[in-house]
């Protein structure tokens, strides 16, 4: 064989051992965990819409946090009573693996607030145009603390009847005003639609006194809509300042969740960004 002919099964041979090196070096490399880089789910983003309102309200905030990669779940919420309410979305969080972001739009915050407490997977809670009450506190009694609420004259009032027999009084806004009221930047036809599908909130669940307050241990975020016409946009300011939550704002009606889902998912996910 010549010399010539030599030299090139030479450079395969070394080629091939080069390989195999470098094969064996991937094999036997510490995983990304072993070499301290640990890859950690995002949390799960439970959201609970408030009086007036169904999980619809989301959609659009749901899109934008699946387009980021996170989680998303909305429960249905059952508007009958604080404590109630903040027993049944007890029972929904039992069934959620792992860290949990909590968000609350209006009505909403006074139950995420109540649900929380105790339990060591929420790992932040988001307020949207929302209440935050304390201990003593009810949300009607809050929407007056500060002028600027024009809800009541908007709103007619129903009778219904429960399992047990007893009566109860729930609330819808009227449809003619449903627009003006809760949802001034939104679509008319979109606004329309919201109006004839709203959820009526029982008055016993706006006169209801919260008995805890999971924002006082619990890192808290708050989005103040500052064309609120259901909760002022002062009393919003003042809750958040309370409860001393990292606070954004919104040129918007109380239905900013609709009007606005980029603002809302934008600081959902700062408050998720914690929570991993």
């Amino acid at each position: 064989m010549t010399a010539s002919a030599v030299q090139p099964m030479r450079r395969r041979a070394a080629l091939t051992a080069g390989l195999v090196t470098a094969l064996g070096a991937l094999l036997l490399a510490p995983a990304p965990a072993e070499a301290g880089v640990v890859a950690r789910a995002k949390p799960t983003i439970v959201l609970v819409h408030g009086a007036f309102a169904d999980a619809s309200s989301w959609n659009d905030v749901i899109t934008e946090l699946k387009r980021d990669g996170y989680p998303v779940l909305a429960t249905a919420n059952p508007l009958r009573s604080l404590s109630g309410d903040a027993a049944y979305l007890k029972s929904v969080l039992g069934n959620v693996k792992g860290p949990v972001v909590l968000v609350g739009h209006s009505y909403g915050g006074a139950v995420i607030s109540a649900a929380a407490v105790g339990n060591s997977s929420v790992k932040a809670l988001v307020f949207i145009a929302a209440f935050l009450p304390d201990n003593g506190e009810s949300a009607l009694a809050l929407s007056g603390k500060y002028p600027g609420s024009t809800l009541g004259p908007n709103t007619q009032q129903w009778t219904y009847r429960l399992p047990s027999g007893a009566e109860g009084v729930e609330l819808t806004i009227k449809q003619d005003k449903f627009r003006k009221q809760f949802a001034a930047d939104v679509p008319a036809g979109k606004a329309a639609a919201m109006a004839a599908s709203q959820r009526p909130i029982a008055v016993a669940a706006l006169e209801e006194k919260a008995t805890a307050a999971a924002w006082k241990t619990i890192p808290s975020w708050a989005l103040i809509a500052t064309g609120d016409k259901n909760i002022p946009p002062a009393a919003q300011r003042w809750m958040a300042r309370r409860a001393k939550a990292s606070t954004a704002q919104a040129d918007a009606s109380h239905a900013v969740s609709v009007s606005q889902p980029d603002k809302v998912a934008q600081l959902i996910v700062k408050a998720a960004r914690t929570a991993r």
